[in-house]
Parts: C-alpha cells; structure tokens; sequence
C-alpha cells in the first residue's frame, strides 16, 4: 500500500497540492459503528487509509474467561449488534459439543427460526444503511420501520428487542408462545408484499447503479483466498454457506437454497442480500411448517453451576454478514479457560479498505462499507 502513497504524495509536492488527514468515524454518520478510518486525502482522493480501532474496548474474548458458562450468553450478542443470535448460538453449539449432548428437535427449529429472523433485521438495517449512504432516506426508515416489526416478535418471544439471550446450553430458554406464530406469518406476509417497493426505491434505481458499479470488485479466487465469507463471498461466486456445507440446528432437514452471483462489486452485493432476504422469508415458512412438537431444553441442572468437562470444540453458524466461529476450551471449571471468536469483518474491514479505499472518493467510502456489511465490534473484540 505504500507505493502508490508515495507516488500519490509525489504528485502532490509537485504540483504544490496538500495532503491532509481526515477521519472518517466514530461519530461520522457514514461509519457502521464504534470504529474508524484516518484517511490521507489530496482533494477528495483518497491517498492513503488506517484503519483506526480500539474505540469499543470490550475485550470481549478475555472477558469471557472472568465470567460463567451462562453468563456469557449475555455478553455474546454484542460482538455483532445487528445480528446477535449466531454469536449466542455457536457459543452454546461449541459447549454442547464438548459436553456431547444433542438439543431437542423443537428447540434447533426454534433456534434455526430465530436465527433467521435475526437475519432479516440485519439485512433490513444493512439495506437502508447503503441506501442511506447514498442519499436515499426513505428506504432507511421504510425499513427501520419493518425491521421493528420483526423486533417485537423478539420482545414478545424473549423478553428483548436486541440482545435476546435466548439460546442456552441445552436449546432455548422457552417455547413460542400463543399467537407467536400467527403474527409472524403475517410479518411475513407484509415483507413479502414490501420486496416490490423495496426494489423500485433501492435496487432498480439508476444512482445504485450508477455509483455501486464496479466499486471494490473481488473475484472469487481472491475473496477463497483472503477468508471473505457469507453473501460477500457468494456475490463473488463462490457456493459455499455453512448452512448446507456444515449444517448445524434444524437446517439438516431444510432445503436451505444457496444463491451465487459472479459480479463481484458492491452492486453485486447489495442485490445478493436482496436475493438472500428473500429467501429468509421462505425458509422460516418451511420451518415453521417442519417444526415438530416436545421439549425445548434439556435438563442440565443450575446453569448457573454448570460445569462443562474438559475438552474443547469448534462450532461456526451462517450469520448474515457471513461465517461467525468460536473455539471454546473447557478445563473442567464453572468458566471458559478459552474463548475465540473468529467473525466475518475481520478481512472486510481491515485487509480491504486498505486495497480499496486508496484511490476512491469520500463519498465512497460510507457505500463501500455498507456493501461489505462491515460489523466494527467484530474487529474490536
């Protein structure tokens, strides 16, 4: 990345230009998050890019060595805000995995629905904040405001409308209630009927298009390479989702559809997280209607006293801004000895906003990280 800083600075001396600093987050409108990027600028060129992290200071992994099994589950979501579920589900897949227990049938529909729901509201927030990004606000709050609906099924289900803490060692914390059901279908209904408005205001109109095109291209080869995963990786035309490749929960016995494109380029991967959206909506329909009746949990005593043996367990989940991953290891005591988390934004925000951004615009820049679904505590953990 130095070289073409140093031609770029060269250019400058020469034609008597200045090259300043700007920084472009925490608090710019554009940045996903406690995060940050000091750009070199000459003009509205960037020149040059650090990433600038450490504003969340959560420590998240070492934090869970301090802390119980259970209490954990609390602490999980936050490494991803807008889609918490997949971090408390491959938290207490990992665990059930050293302690060799298999969660009732109920309970990894249950999860697999919730899963996908979390789904939806991220994809929702990730598309209103790319149309957004480039100046088209009423998408956001059209969207903002049916991902709400989406969130009081979560409070009416869990009790919270973000962090839900709903997954537990063993299943989930309790059933669907009455009418849960009949209400998300409508949900359901009304996203559908909202796919059309969605695309006549975001995905078919011409300034999408017009600045999305061919912006932070990534072949497919590249993206194997360098670890991108989740839609940013099928935009890519790579076939691989850890639903199918690896299936965890309920997806072994769903007809999980795996959506590739080959353009590469953010407009690319907006117009997979539409196409993947989409799908959401039918696969939560075929598991609400393949969910079998029983128990939701298993009995492991007082979480609160669990004792997990001693071993060690990888487990990863299809989360919607791609492969989350966690390795646990127990010691035998009521805490992890080890935890390690291993999330989609790792490369997307940091290997490629220093190959991409040199050379972009400013007003790239909030469009391009609203392409990759870029989660900042994921980097800051």
């Amino acid at each position: 990345m130095d070289a073409p800083s140093y031609t770029l600075s060269k250019i400058a001396e020469r034609d008597n230009l200045a090259v300043y600093e700007l920084f472009f987050g925490p608090n710019h409108p554009g940045m996903h998050g406690n995060f940050g990027y000091v750009l070199e600028m000459i003009g509205t060129e960037i020149v040059k890019v650090r990433p600038n992290a450490g504003h969340l200071h959560r420590g998240f992994e070492k934090l869970m060595e301090q802390k119980l099994w259970v209490q954990n589950i609390a602490l999980v979501p936050r490494i991803c805000v807008v889609d918490p579920d997949p971090n408390e589900v491959a938290y207490c897949t990992a665990i059930e995995k050293i302690m060799g227990v298999d969660i009732p049938d109920r309970a990894k529909f249950i999860r697999t629905i919730t899963l996908e729901m979390s789904r939806l509201t991220s994809f929702l927030m990730g598309m209103g904040a790319l149309g957004a990004a480039l100046g088209l606000y009423t998408p956001m709050y059209i969207m903002m405001a049916d991902r709400d609906l989406i969130l009081d099924l979560f409070e009416w289900l869990t009790g919270a409308r973000i962090y839900h803490i709903f997954n537990i060692p063993g299943g989930v914390r309790n059933d669907l209630p009455d009418g849960w059901v009949e209400r998300l279908n409508e949900v359901l209904d009304h996203l559908e009927k909202r796919l059309i408005e969605y695309d006549k205001l975001v995905f078919e109109n011409p300034i999408i298009h017009k600045r999305l095109k061919g912006l932070g291209y990534i072949s497919k080869e590249e993206a194997i390479r360098t670890g991108i995963t989740g839609p940013n990786l099928r935009a890519s035309g790579a076939a691989y989702d850890v639903r199918v490749d690896d299936p965890y929960a309920a997806y072994p016995y769903l007809d999980v559809k795996v959506i590739t494109q080959d353009g590469g380029d953010a407009l690319t991967r907006a117009v997979q997280v539409r196409l993947e959206f989409e799908e959401t909506i039918k696969l939560i329909r075929q598991a609400l209607k393949e969910m079998p009746e029983g128990d939701v949990r298993l009995n492991l005593g007082n979480l609160s006293m669990l004792k997990v043996p001693k071993g060690e367990a990888y487990a990863k989940v299809e989360s919607s801004k791609g492969e989350f991953g966690y390795y646990v290891v127990s010691n035998g005591g009521l805490k992890p000895y080890r935890v390690g988390v291993r999330g989609p934004s790792l490369p997307a925000g940091l290997l490629y906003a220093q190959k991409h951004l040199p050379k972009m615009k400013i007003d790239d820049v909030a469009a391009w990280m609203a392409s990759l679904a870029i989660c900042p505590p994921d980097i800051d953990k």
